[in-house]
Order: structure tokens, then sequence, then C-alpha cells
């Protein structure tokens, strides 16, 4: 796979086949390799500042109902379209001019995610939640920050063809960093409690909170994002895309902010609709029950360990499987037909979850929910990535690219702010079975975005 190839453009409904082995070799290939490194390094943050954080807040004695209020946090990357341009085309003084427009881009938000996690580490939500507050938008933006010059990287270093395997590369990264940013970080902060609290858990409740421990942990994190910096040290540029010069800033203005959107409207007309519909609902279901899912964990009585090795073991087997299957078979069958298998899976999972509310504390039982949850999510996301990737113009690949990924977190992340107030009133099977239901519209969205055609690329 070369970093420079611009193969003509094929609808993702209707690939090309290739032998199976030549399929799988795809994954050793160094484009693929950078993507599951810097993969990783995209999928660290989401969950400090959204899911891990809200364990430690339940376990801090943070009701439901702040928990999903502070989950608004993550519409960060709900509104990274507005700023996108910038990164899009705005070069960052003496780093631009030495890395390059998109690694420099990568290489400053990196670095402010680091600095807000060790911010995060150092707050103690029981004395106030201003400063985890404030740190974790700093890595919410930071990392919706990284996102967009990521995505534009990713995008511009293969052709059409390639890009489900490396949205299968990327994903992979993706996912393992989250069950290192989730059980990974539990599993950091059990082992750094001290002895006297693990045994007065249940008689002191959210008394048991130690802070140090999640400090030791989020320290960890930060340092965790060395994977990504070291891979953008030492990667290539793409080969930048010709931009048309700007005489003054109105032309700026058009180049940057204007032209990407009329572009996609222009190739798509009335169909843009349809597509943004159903990139703003496809992950409705995983995106609005994950907020709810660690603190549920914890009020049923799983402890830190359980959780962190169930999702560890089980969880990291059947992402990678999800993510590898995923990108493998869209780029054999079409993308279009795994998206809506995808959906399918992903919607069935969330009503493991109402199945297992009822079903008590088992950690058997959790296996298999976290299990099928992970295998489902890795198929959807890896297909649902390589469908982003192909409405694209190479041309606006950051600007657009953030515009289809902020559509597709705005609805949830706003929804899901309320998932606590839901429980709080219904329970959580009733939550997670409607959750389960937001998915269904999504399985008549795909099957009629399937009869729209992919425009140029370039």
């Amino acid at each position: 796979m070369s970093d420079t190839s611009t193969s003509p453009p094929a609808a993702p409904g209707t690939p090309a086949r290739t032998p199976w082995l030549q399929t799988l070799r795809v994954y050793l290939e160094p484009a693929s390799l950078r993507m599951l490194t810097l993969g990783f390094a995209a999928g660290l943050p989401l969950l400090l500042v959204l899911g891990t954080l809200s364990f430690r807040l339940r376990e801090a004695g943070i009701d439901r109902s702040t928990i999903g209020y502070l989950s608004w946090v993550g519409l960060a990357y709900a509104f990274k379209w507005v700023w996108a341009p910038l990164v899009d085309r705005m070069p960052i003084p003496l780093m631009t001019r030495v890395m390059g427009r998109r690694r420099s881009w990568l290489l400053l938000s990196q670095l402010v995610i680091v600095a807000g996690l060790v911010g995060m580490a150092m707050a103690d939500p029981r004395m106030t939640l201003g400063p985890i507050v404030w740190c974790a938008l700093a890595v919410a933006f930071g990392s919706a920050t990284q996102d967009i010059a990521l995505d534009a990287f990713r995008i511009e270093s293969a052709d059409v063809n390639h890009q489900a395997a490396l949205a299968a590369s990327y994903q992979t990264g993706y996912r393992l960093a989250m069950i290192w940013a989730g059980a990974g970080v539990l599993w950091i902060a059990a082992r750094a409690e001290a002895a006297p609290a693990v045994g007065q858990a249940l008689a002191q409740g959210a008394a048991a909170y130690q802070n140090g421990a999640w400090q030791a942990a989020y320290l960890a994190m930060a340092a965790s994002m060395a994977v990504g910096i070291v891979t953008v040290l030492f990667s290539r540029e793409p080969v930048p895309v010709a931009l048309p010069p700007a005489r003054n800033a109105a032309e700026w203005i058009r180049g940057a902010v204007i032209d990407p959107f009329a572009d996609f409207l222009r190739r798509y007309g009335w169909h843009a609709a349809l597509i943004l519909g159903l990139i703003a609902v496809y992950r409705i279901s995983d995106v609005v029950m994950g907020i709810m899912a660690n603190p549920f964990y914890v009020d049923m009585g799983f402890t830190k360990d359980e959780v962190a090795a169930v999702t560890k073991v089980y969880g990291v087997v059947m992402t990678l499987v999800g993510a590898f299957v995923g990108g493998v078979l869209s780029m054999r069958f079409g993308v279009m037909r795994i998206l809506m298998l995808g959906a399918v899976l992903s919607a069935g999972s969330n009503l493991l979850f109402a199945w297992l509310a009822g079903h008590g504390h088992d950690v058997t039982a959790l296996i298999a929910v976290v299990s099928a949850d992970n295998l489902a999510g890795g198929i959807a996301s890896a297909a649902f990535i390589a469908y982003l990737s192909s409405l694209t113009n190479v041309s606006y690949s950051a600007t657009q690219y953030a515009l289809f990924s902020s559509m597709m977190l705005l609805l949830p992340k706003f929804i899901a702010g309320f998932s606590g107030q839901y429980v709080d009133a219904f329970g959580y099977a009733h939550f997670f079975t409607a959750t389960a239901l937001l998915g269904v519209p999504v399985l008549a969205l795909v099957w009629l975005a399937s009869r729209v055609k992919t425009g140029a690329r370039a």
C-alpha cells in the first residue's frame, strides 16, 4: 500500500474482489501499522473523560444525574467541525514548517491531552468538580482536534480501495486503547489502593474511594500517550493536497469553510440529507447506553478487578475479532452490507445488558454480555469508518470527515446527558431496552443509503 496511491474511486457497495491472502496481508503494511498505533492514541482519551470517569465519579459518591450531565463534556467531539477548517488549513508556527500540516497538529493536540490527563489525575472530585471538569474539557478538546488531523492523515495515506483496511487497523488500535483506558485504568487503580480500604469497601461505601489510586491510574494513562507521540515523530507526512492560494481573508474562509460543505452538497444533492441522517443516528444505541455502563457495574456490585478482568481479556479478544472481521468483510462484500449487520448487532447487544440487569451479580454473565457487545461494536465501527471515509473528497478531508464524525455524536451525546435521570426514573433494564429500540430506525436509513452512490474523492 503506497501512501500516495491514487486508484480510481469505487462505490462501497461494489468492491473489487481480491484473493483472501492478499486481503489479509494488507494489515502488515506500514500504513496499516501506523494506523494501529495512531488509533491507540485516538482511543485513549475518550473513556477517560466519559466511561471511566463515570466509574470514578460514581465510586466517589457523585449521583447518577450529575454523571449524566457531565457526559456533555463529550459534546466537544460533536462540535469539532467548527474548528476543523483551521486544522485543515492553518499552519502552526515553526511546527508545520518542520513536521508538515497533519503531523504538527497531531503532536500539538497530543500534548494538550497529556496536560489535561495530568490535571485530572491531580483533582479530587469529592472536594469540588470544577477542576476535574475543566481538565476533562481540555482533554476532550485536544482529543477532538487529534481526531480531525488523524482522520485527514488516514484518508490521505491510501486510496479508497484500502480505506477499509486502514479503518480496521485504526479501529483495532482505537478499541485496544479503550480497553486500556477502561480495564487498564481500573486494574491500576485497584492495585494502587491502600490495603485497609479493600476490606472496608462495603461498610464505608463512597468513603472507600481513594483519590491517590485514581491519581496513579490517570498518570499512567497520560504516559501511555507516548505511543501516539512517538508514532507521529517517526512517521512521514502524507503528500499534501495542493491548495489554491488565497489572496485575502474572504477567499481563505471560502476555501476553508464554505467549499468543503458546498462540495459535499454538490456531489450528493438531496441525498446529502439522507446520508447525514444516517450518520447522525448510526451509533446512537451504543453512545447513549455507554454513559451508564460503568455506573451500572458499580451499582450491580462488580469490583474494579472484576470489571477490569472481564473487559481486559474478553473485551480485547472480541474487539480485535470484531474490527478484523468488519474490515475483511467490508472489503469482500461491501461496506453497506456490513454496515447493516453492525447496526443489527449493536442494537441487539444492548438487550443483553437489560437481561443482565435482572440477572444480578454474575461474572460469567458479564463475560458473555461484554464479549457480545465488543464483537458487535468492532464490526459496526470498522464498517462505519470505511463508509465515512468513502464520502470525503481528499481536497477537504479534515473538514468533511470532521463534519461526518461530529454529526455521528451530536444527537447521541445530547440524549446521553439525560441517561442518569432516565435510570433513576425507570431502572437499568428499561433504560437498556430503550437504547436498543433507538437503533431500529437506523436499519431503514442504512437500506436507503445503500442505494446512493458515493462521489469522487479527488
